[in-house]
């Protein structure tokens, strides 16, 4: 199943997305089923990307308290593999540059935009990410044969791009481990 997350400010504009999204894309003979998580708020949306890994997020550009290219700025920095869409009803020359050159956007798809344009941009995303995880795969087998990399820094990695934060621990000034949501 992949995992895709859209955020916008606009919750109609989030029902008509959701709405245009099936449960099952296909792209050259690949089969991707789905499931849709969306965020009319950036800062809920980017503190779910620390919880859940995503294939795909679809952002809006022009958001009030985030705009999509800090959001996606902050989703790469958590979630680096994540491809990255965004949706603008604004021809903002420079702020598509930005989405470009800051936060690496997969593609960029203007307001309104057609089912079949929304359904294959996001299905060439999820192929060009199921090619940039094997291409990352096959190149830590390759440290690892070298000697550059241990098997258990390979795991590491997978695992963290699984389950985003699984790897990190927050160690108290005593040397305890803190975990987040219990009662001290």
């Amino acid at each position: 199943m992949h995992r895709i997350m859209l955020v916008d400010d606009e919750t109609n504009i989030l029902h008509a997305l959701r709405r245009a999204l099936p449960h099952e894309l296909h792209y050259e003979g690949a089969l991707f089923p789905i499931t849709v998580e969306s965020f009319s708020e950036p800062e809920a949306a980017l503190r779910r990307v620390t919880e859940a890994a995503f294939d795909v997020v679809i952002a809006d550009y022009r958001m009030p308290a985030m705009n999509g290219v800090e959001f996606l700025k902050g989703l790469k920095a958590i979630q680096p593999q994540t491809a990255r869409i965004i949706v603008s009803g604004y021809a903002d020359l420079q702020g598509l540059v930005g989405a470009i050159n800051e936060a690496q956007i997969f593609r960029f798809i203007a307001k309104p935009w057609t089912d079949y344009e929304l359904n294959a941009a996001l299905a060439q995303a999820l192929a060009y990410r199921a090619i940039m995880l094997e291409n990352q795969r096959l190149a830590d087998e390759v440290r690892v044969q070298r000697g550059q990399l241990s098997r258990q820094a390979m795991e590491l990695r997978r695992l963290e791009e699984e389950n985003p934060g699984i790897t990190r621990v927050n160690w108290g000034p005593d040397g305890s481990i803190l975990m987040e949501g219990w009662d001290e």
